[in-house]
């Protein structure tokens, strides 16, 4: 390379691997995103840190852990002072711009952007603050969500999608005719998939008379779920209930059509790229921030460590970039070392969780050597869950629900909790003595419930007399279609469609 190229990265929102070509789906129809994975490089065994929306997107942007962060849920301050990729980036002589959902919560709403060229969707104050002394009933979800699945001519989720892409299209043009030279890192950030499971007839037709893949688990009974599990389906209304298959299948089969439609979205970026010439020096990230467990055991979320809730794509591709698999496990805070790598940018100035993925190019289909890390802080747990991944095992560790173990391998549906297993104990001791030597859950958990009560107290005061808006370009008066805390969530979602 001459010059530092330019990076596009592209985040979508709850999209399980699984359910991609590229990571062994028979009937997705995605062909921008299954030509990009042809020609770059998937990373085959890529995990989020964290099985919620905004936690996860601090983890990844910082390279840290959470908790190492104090993004405990999502009405969780992200601090400023903590560098993201942007901030390195954009010292390192980058443009850096956003487009879409970041879910910044504070009144920071750059966090190293330059430009902001959307509103966020959802709210920037503490609306979502959890409370694990009285969890209360909570709105986020419900079972609607697989009710009503189908066919939508229009949302909220649409109408804020077509704008990001619409914005996103516009600021490469716009850097094109710009006396700007600088690279470009523009992040375009999708609310898609994440439900409600809807879409547009033309994306849902492209379904017909497919097989759609039903849950491999079915619903489970109360009796059957592991603590965690029983707790959010309950949160979200939805433990004991039973779906019929037609409800599921029409549920999954709009949540492909999220996927296609979200496809044809990707390809007025990468059109743009090519109509202004800079598709031969863009390097193109594709991710997403969590993933779905799609029905599983009867679940409809993320929030869990199970292997659909926490696998992700990962899609790298660069034209001078040979294209290939990687095998070897990755997780979303090796984002910021990635990034830095691509752009030939100095050494971050603190240690980072994470490493640059490009170091693992090249080197054939070899041993994993590698350990994720990843954590639940947020709702629907009296005390912070950790997991750790590695080799064929997943290990899960709650000092309130006791610990599970999984061989991957051997139980890809993680169906047999092995931390029982006489054979198995050396390698669960171990594991714990890792959980205590990764994290102080007292300290932590201290430190948690003081956030909470402090962020309750400030909600509350926001919300006294005359309020205040945290979110980019907004005020107090202001009507904007996205969700700001004056109705419940599910109102909001399904009310505009």
């Amino acid at each position: 390379m001459t010059k530092p190229p330019n990076i596009l990265f592209v985040q979508v929102d709850q999209l399980t691997a699984f359910a991609l070509r590229a990571y062994g789906d028979k009937i997705c129809h995605a062909p921008t995103l299954d030509a990009l994975a042809e020609e770059g490089v998937v990373f085959e065994n890529t995990y989020c840190n964290f099985p919620l929306c905004a936690p996860s997107r601090f983890s990844m942007a910082t390279g840290q852990l959470c908790s190492a962060v104090g993004a405990y849920d999502n009405a969780a301050e992200f601090s400023a002072e903590i560098p993201t990729y942007a901030h390195y980036l954009r010292v390192a002589g980058y443009q850096t711009a956003l487009s879409g959902k970041m879910h910044f919560i504070g009144p920071d709403q750059f966090h190293g952007f330059e430009k902001r060229l959307t509103a966020d969707l959802y709210p920037a104050d503490f609306a979502w603050v959890p409370n694990w002394n009285n969890e209360g009933k909570r709105d986020t979800n419900d079972d609607r969500a697989v009710r009503i699945a189908g066919i939508c001519a229009r949302s909220v989720q649409i109408d804020y999608d077509e704008e990001v892409t619409f914005k996103a299209v516009q600021h490469i043009f716009d850097m094109a005719r710009s006396d700007d030279k600088r690279p470009f890192f523009l992040q375009v950030s999708y609310t898609h998939p994440h439900e409600p499971y809807l879409c547009r007839k033309e994306f849902w037709d492209l379904y017909e008379d497919k097989d759609i893949p039903m849950p491999k688990v079915p619903a489970l009974s109360a009796q059957e779920h592991d603590p965690h599990s029983a707790r959010l389906l309950n949160d979200f209304g939805m433990l004991g209930i039973r779906f019929s298959d037609a409800d599921v299948r029409r549920a999954i089969r709009a949540y492909y059509g999220s996927i296609s439609y979200l496809d044809s979205l990707i390809s007025r970026l990468l059109q743009a790229l090519e109509e202004t010439g800079a598709r031969e020096n863009t390097a193109i990230v594709f991710t997403s921030d969590h993933g779905e467990m799609l029905g599983e055991r009867g679940m409809w979320f993320k929030k869990h460590f199970f292997e659909k809730a926490m696998r992700v794509p990962l899609i790298v591709y660069a034209p001078w970039i040979k294209a290939q698999r990687v095998s070897e496990l990755a997780s979303l805070v090796d984002l910021v070392p990635t990034l830095k790598g691509l752009a030939g940018t100095p050494a971050a100035i603190e240690p980072l969780e994470g490493i640059d993925l490009t170091s693992l190019l090249d080197r054939g289909d070899t041993q994993s050597q590698r350990t994720v890390y990843a954590e639940y802080l947020a709702e629907a747990t009296p005390v912070p869950i950790f997991m750790i991944r590695r080799g064929n095992y997943k290990f899960i560790y709650s000092s309130h629900d006791g610990t599970m173990l999984f061989d991957l391998a051997d139980d890809p549906e993680e169906r047999t909790n092995l931390a029982a297993s006489p054979d198995h104990q050396k390698l669960l001791g171990g594991f714990c003595v890792e959980v205590n030597r990764k994290w102080d859950e007292q300290e932590l958990t201290k430190a948690i419930l003081l956030s909470q009560r402090r962020r309750a107290l400030v909600r509350d005061a926001m919300n006294t007399g005359r309020t205040q808006r945290w979110n980019h370009d907004e005020n107090e008066t202001d009507r904007v279609l996205w969700y700001r805390g004056a109705q419940g969530y599910n109102e909001w979602a399904f009310d505009y469609i």
